[in-house]
């Protein structure tokens, strides 16, 4: 049976996982009509959560072309198609899963073009030497410009160097939604068949070499309760069978050996026993202990290690910590500094773009990632398990390259009404931005800017403040440049509590007028504990836990007085929103800002210290 190998790439929310849904229906993998059965690549909850692709996925289809196919007609495919995330920061995900494939289809939405994702996945690829099918989704939009799309994509991959081969591809329109796919923008017919004719045809074949020594390269891990840990990846050579005797090579360069109790074939949206996996497919391996990312499986006798995968280097760090504040271990299982290093070791088995290293303390560690996105998701992932932490400011990683101090910079896309595109590049300008492009699509206007990333931490809440909501914003990394001037920090002071307790209506009544609350009447609060942004740019201790006086008057104003809603912060945002001298507190319930040092006569101390140290270093200078 034909076999081909195709990877999906595209930018964040072009539709991806819909038209994937569509060429699982089509091939009959599930019904249409199942409840339920949306995005079904996107299992993980935080996936449907955020209506994102976090973790690369994988599935396979046998298609039967009908007679009218051309060459392909009346022939069986094997197709497996792998789902990529379209985010920059799991840029360890996608180039993973690009290694597993002899082809891919660019995804690209008919109004908004080529974004930073874009030609952050469309890079990898061609670097890998996958050619692109091109497919203009969404094109049932009334606001569509496919043809101009088509243009932009062409520049594109004349920018990123691609040959003549690559830039003759071939398009295909599509809504994922509606269910259709055809090479005439004018069919809307049901069905994506012109789709999986155009994967058959332009897609290459593996390039099998059964007889060849055993080669398989591990891509991907799973866990099971009953088998431990199952190696996913692609056999390049030769043939994996069940029960057959290996030889593993580690990322050290030592060779262990090892036996494969299963190999388990890719069928639709699950996985079935088989006696071997010849060249070319994918699989699932069970029983091969202590397996990596990067490993490769070879033949006892033939040891020929493939090249590892190569991941991009993290651009972001922060301080991950115990939680050392009065409500510790209130709302969390896991707390110590033990379960939290188990659990970042854990991480690092499958999150090949992550790296954790010792912090200042014993009590802290310093992981970095690709991106606050990137270390968002793990934050997000730990608290919903359990885990109880602080962590802190996320500050970039600067290097020194030909003598110079380098930043990484991000190039940043927004798209926002025209009211407000004013107000959007004079945020830029005050973050360090480089304005490129400034144009219009549809009713709306998009720009596009290098920004140092440094710049980035908290941009997108102040830039929903300024265009009131209506910003959409977007960005990739795209290298690291001399470090540019200073950015501007946080203009606001905020409101720091100085008693424990439960916040109170009365006390809140009171705040308000100075700034704008974070906590809400009923929420706990304790000394040193962020309870508000304060209207200057002073911090401004406060009494946020207040019972109002009794007396023997009678008094019904505030029967008329309404409390602000205060600004419920989400976990990124708060992330954003700290200093240096404050934490973001996580735990399954909650997301609290605090001061590092939570007893005002204690930061007071620390700030004479650092004043006191700042005059004696300039005075040495004199």
């Amino acid at each position: 049976m034909p076999l081909r190998n195709v990877a999906i790439i595209a930018h964040v929310d072009h539709g991806k996982t819909t038209l994937v849904d569509a060429l699982l229906k089509q091939a009959g993998a599930f019904k249409a009509s199942a409840p339920g059965q949306e995005c079904v690549m996107d299992s993980n909850p935080l996936e449907r959560e955020r209506g994102i692709t976090i973790l690369a996925k994988n599935c396979a289809v046998n298609y039967t072309f009908g007679p009218d196919a051309g060459e392909v007609a009346g022939q069986e495919f094997r197709i497996n198609i792998l789902d990529t995330p379209g985010h920059a920061d799991f840029g360890g995900e996608v180039e993973r899963v690009l290694r597993m494939a002899d082809g891919c289809l660019l995804l690209v939405d008919a109004l908004e073009g080529p974004m930073p994702q874009t030609r952050f996945v469309l890079g990898k690829a061609l670097e890998l030497g996958l050619k692109p099918i091109v497919v203009i989704n969404k094109c049932d939009r009334p606001d569509g410009r496919p043809s101009a799309v088509i243009d932009e994509v062409f520049d594109l991959l004349v920018d990123l160097g691609a040959d003549d081969i690559a830039l003759d591809f071939p398009v295909v329109y599509a809504s994922g939604r509606s269910g259709w796919a055809h090479r005439d923008i004018d069919v809307r017919d049901n069905g994506v068949h012109d789709l999986f004719r155009v994967i058959a045809e332009r897609v290459p074949a593996p390039q099998e070499d059964v007889s060849a020594p055993l080669q398989a390269l591990v891509t991907n891990l799973d866990y099971s309760e009953y088998v431990g840990r199952i190696a996913i990846g692609r056999v390049y050579k030769g043939v994996l069978k069940a029960g057959q005797q290996v030889a593993v090579s580690k990322a050290d360069g030592t060779v262990k050996k090892a036996r494969v109790l299963k190999v388990n074939r890719f069928e639709g949206l699950g996985r079935r026993d088989v006696s071997e996996i010849r060249a070319g497919d994918l699989c699932a391996i069970e029983g091969v202990a202590d397996i990596e990312i990067g490993d490769t499986i070879m033949d006892p006798d033939n040891h020929a290690p493939m090249a590892r995968v190569k991941v991009d280097e993290p651009t972001l760090h922060m301080v991950f910590r115990i939680n050392d504040g009065p409500m510790v271990g209130k709302e969390g299982k896991f707390v110590t500094t033990r379960q939290i290093a188990e659990r970042l070791e854990r991480e690092l088995r499958g999150n090949v773009a992550l790296r954790v290293s010792p912090g200042d303390s014993a009590d802290e560690f310093r992981v970095s990632g690709r991106g606050l996105l990137h270390l968002g998701v793990l934050l997000e992932n730990m608290r919903r398990e359990g885990y109880e932490l602080t962590v802190g400011k996320p500050e970039v990683i600067e290097r020194e390259i030909d003598g110079v101090r380098s930043e990484p910079f991000e190039r940043v896309s927004i798209d926002t009404d025209s009211s407000s595109m004013g107000s959007a590049l004079e945020l830029l300008g005050s973050r360090g931005g480089e304005i490129l492009k400034v144009d219009q699509r549809g009713a709306r206007m998009h720009i596009e800017a290098d920004i140092p990333a440094r710049g980035l931490i908290g941009f997108r809440t102040r830039l929903l403040n300024v265009t009131a909501g209506e910003a959409v914003m977007h960005h990739s990394f795209i290298g690291y440049r001399p470090a540019s001037g200073s950015v501007k920090k946080r203009q606001n002071g905020v409101m720091v509590g100085n008693e424990a307790g439960t916040a109170t209506t009365y006390a809140l009544l009171q705040l308000c007028e100075r700034g704008i609350m974070f906590v809400q009447p009923g929420d706990p609060v304790y000394e040193g504990m962020v309870v508000g942004e304060n209207a200057r740019d002073n911090d401004l201790v406060v009494n946020a836990v207040r019972l109002k006086p009794f007396s023997n008057v009678r008094d019904n104003k505030e029967a008329t007085v309404v409390l602000k809603a205060p600004r419920l912060l989400s976990l990124e945002a708060a992330l954003e929103y700290i200093e240096e001298d404050e934490l973001v507190e996580i735990t399954p319930s909650a997301v609290r800002m605090r001061k590092r040092i939570l007893r005002e006569s204690a930061r007071r101390r620390a700030e004479r210290s650092a004043r006191d140290r700042a005059a004696a270093v300039a005075g040495a200078d004199d």
